[in-house]
C-alpha cells in the first residue's frame, strides 16, 4: 500500500497533481484511515500508470476517465485516432507559423516596403507563440549580434523615433 506522498514518488509527479486526479474524478485512494491519511492498492498504482500514459499522448483530463472506465478498445482507438487528429492540425498550424517566420526573414524586402507594422510583427511573435519575456530576448539578442540591423529593422516596422530608442536602451541592459 502506498501513501499520497509514496505513490507520487513511484510516479515522478507531484503530491498536487495526484490529488487533482482524484478531485476529478480518475483515481481514488483504496480507503482512508481514520486519521485521513489515503491509501492506495497496487490497482490505484496501474491506474495512475494508464493515466500518466494518456496525459503522455495529450489526452484531455476529461476524456481520460471515458477510456479507464469503458475499456472499450473501440472508444480507445476512436479517442486516440482523434487525439491524433488535433495533433496533426497542431503541428501543421506551427509549421505555417514558421514559414512565415523563415519568410520574413528571407525577403527583408517586404519589411522595406511596410507590409509588416509594429502590431503585425507583435502578432506574428505571438502567433509562434512568443509570450512578452521571449519578445524581449529575442530584441536582446538581436541588439547584441547585429544592432545596425535592429536598428534598421525596428524603423521598418514604422515605430518612432523614440520608441525605438527606449527599446534598444532596454535591449542593452
Amino acid at each position: 500500500m502506498y501513501t499520497v506522498t509514496q505513490l507520487a514518488r513511484k510516479h515522478q509527479l507531484s503530491r498536487t497533481t495526484l490529488l487533482y486526479y482524484e478531485r476529478v474524478g480518475l483515481l481514488s485512494p483504496r480507503y482512508r484511515a481514520d486519521n485521513g491519511y489515503r491509501w492506495y492498492s497496487e490497482a490505484e498504482s496501474e491506474r495512475l500508470a494508464s493515466i500518466l500514459a494518456y496525459r503522455s499522448y495529450g489526452v484531455p483530463v476529461k476524456q481520460i476517465g471515458e477510456l479507464l472506465d469503458h475499456e472499450d478498445d473501440v472508444s480507445q482507438e476512436r479517442l486516440l485516432k482523434e487525439q491524433f487528429a488535433a495533433l496533426e492540425l497542431e503541428i501543421q498550424r506551427l509549421r505555417q507559423q514558421q514559414k512565415a517566420i523563415v519568410m520574413m526573414l528571407e525577403q527583408p524586402s517586404i519589411l522595406e516596403q511596410n507590409m509588416v507594422n509594429k502590431a503585425r510583427w507583435v502578432a506574428i511573435m505571438e502567433a509562434a507563440g512568443f509570450d512578452e519575456q521571449a519578445m524581449q530576448n529575442w530584441h536582446k539578442q538581436f541588439e547584441k549580434m547585429e544592432p545596425d540591423a535592429h536598428q534598421e529593422f525596428l524603423e521598418s516596422l514604422s515605430i518612432d523615433a523614440e520608441e525605438v530608442a527606449r527599446i534598444r536602451a532596454w535591449s542593452r541592459k
